[in-house]
């Protein structure tokens, strides 16, 4: 007799697509010049949303340039809406609501001042893989 409960497929699918969401916000984030990238994986701690990618920019024009860039690959090629964004005006820090992923943008002052990886301290680091090299 199997004890364990069965995972729908569709339940399947959603955890991957949050994954994969995550992970590909923090490779634009990366491509776009984004330093010290950290993905936490949030689905032991809160039902409310699975994964924080957070980045730090060197100016308000990269964030902006950064945001854009993470919002395009997400709406535009993983068909993840976004359901809000704050921040995006002043430029310091930069918050993109896609419901199970959420992206934060800083510049570095702000950053160390809300210092999230502290305060989700009990968050899983999730490794994000190198790009596969493309061989021309």
């Amino acid at each position: 007799m199997n004890a364990r409960p069965e995972i729908s497929s569709s339940l399947a699918v959603d955890i991957d697509r949050g994954m994969r969401s995550a992970l590909a916000a923090a490779r634009v984030a990366s491509e776009s010049r984004g330093t010290n990238i950290k993905v936490l994986d949030l689905r032991h701690i809160t039902k409310v949303f699975d994964f924080f990618v957070i980045a730090t920019g060197a100016s308000s024009r990269q964030l902006h340039s950064m945001a854009d860039d993470v919002e395009a690959m997400l709406s535009k090629e993983l068909f993840d809406t976004r359901r809000g964004m704050e921040g995006y005006e002043e430029g310091r820090w930069i918050v993109i609501d896609h419901g199970d992923v959420i992206v934060h943008l800083f510049d570095a002052e702000s950053r160390d001042y809300w210092d999230l990886e502290n305060l989700w301290s009990d968050a899983r680091h999730v490794e994000i893989p190198p790009e596969p090299e493309v061989i021309q």
